[in-house]
């Protein structure tokens, strides 16, 4: 007769076997075999930063660098306007931007609602590193940049500030499913008309990337400059950790890209990495956090894009969005790179 612990550890195996929806819980993700350093990020844009998160694991690199100079390439691209330099503005001209990471000691910072600095990021870093705090926002976040060296610039670039103004005629705002990938031209960057798009309206979006290095450590970044032509003060889920970014070192890491409102209102990347912990796969724990949403706001889920990145301990990833469109890049090596797209609710 079996013991009792040999028992409850075949029924909690079988438990972990159980499908959600067709897929199996603890079944191997689009990874294949378990393989580190790894480095996934959202988006196509996520391929050019994926690069540059690369160039600080395949030397032997710490995860938390590899992220902050990873997520560094979209901040800078002027032809990103969702993220960083360049980004879309606030409904009264002012581009604001939003920013967390986390490191496998679970140690956390976050910036939201900052002006006039190019790379929140790397601001979001010191507040972890140098303040007893984890967030800070708006004027007070710009003082703290400032006192650690940070340059203060001028982020409204002719582009987007053209679009603002052309927004302003109507003033509507109608989210646009994806509109990372609307006119994509070019590898790594948005390059797109967004004067092209129905109605004159925007939608926004985020870098998220999180990385397991050659130590088997975790680590996590999110970015972005927000929903286009927001409320002034409008915060996201990017720089909420729990939200737009959350690492656990014993289990995997998560991030979340799309209308922010409602990942916050699931707690999506905690949610993402808890399910992980009870042994879904990175997909299958996506795929569930996607379905909490549906079945929270089914009318509200139709009209926005919501996704999740997750990369478990093992260096098994996966993701799963509301709608199709959504893509994710994954780097194990300087020439072994490809771009996902991941599976989706609505057909």
């Amino acid at each position: 007769m079996k013991s009792r612990r040999n028992f409850l550890k075949t029924a909690a195996l079988g438990a972990a076997t159980l499908s959600l929806d067709g897929i199996p819980a603890v079944a191997s993700s689009r990874s294949g075999s378990a393989r580190k350093p790894i480095v996934v990020s959202t988006w196509d844009f996520g391929i050019a930063a994926n690069r540059a998160a690369w160039d600080v694991l395949g030397k032997g690199g710490r995860a938390l660098d590899a992220v902050e100079a990873g997520v560094h390439v979209p901040e800078a691209d002027p032809k990103n306007q969702t993220v960083g330099y360049g980004g879309f503005p606030d409904r009264d001209g002012r581009v604001t931007l939003d920013a967390c990471i986390m490191d496998e000691l679970g140690n956390c910072g976050s910036v939201a609602a900052m002006e006039h600095i190019k790379h929140p990021i790397s601001v979001a870093r010191k507040v972890m590193e140098k303040t007893p705090h984890v967030m800070l926002v708006g004027d007070g976040a710009l003082q703290f940049a400032l006192e650690n060296g940070f340059q203060k610039e001028n982020l409204l670039t002719p582009e987007s500030e053209k679009a603002w103004k052309e927004w302003l005629k109507k003033a509507e705002y109608k989210p646009v499913l994806n509109i990372e990938n609307q006119s994509y031209e070019g590898k790594g960057t948005t390059a797109f008309n967004p004067l092209r798009l129905p109605g004159n309206a925007w939608n926004h979006d985020t870098i998220g990337m999180v990385a397991l290095d050659a130590a088997g450590n975790l680590s996590g970044a999110c970015t972005t400059s927000g929903m286009a032509f927001k409320m002034h003060g409008r915060v996201g889920d990017s720089p909420i950790i729990g939200a737009g970014l959350y690492v656990d070192n014993e289990v995997g890491a998560a991030t979340a890209t799309g209308v922010g409102e409602e990942v916050i209102r699931v707690v999506g990347s905690f949610l993402v990495v808890e399910l992980m912990r009870q042994g879904y796969s990175p997909e299958a724990a996506c795929k569930e956090a996607v379905l909490r949403i549906v079945k929270k706001k089914p009318a509200k889920a139709k009209e926005i894009q919501i996704g999740f990145l997750a990369l478990n301990k093992k260096g098994e990833h996966g993701a799963y969005c509301l709608h199709p469109g959504f893509s994710y890049a994954c780097t194990t090596g300087a020439n072994e790179e490809t771009l996902i797209k991941g599976k989706y609710y609505f057909q």
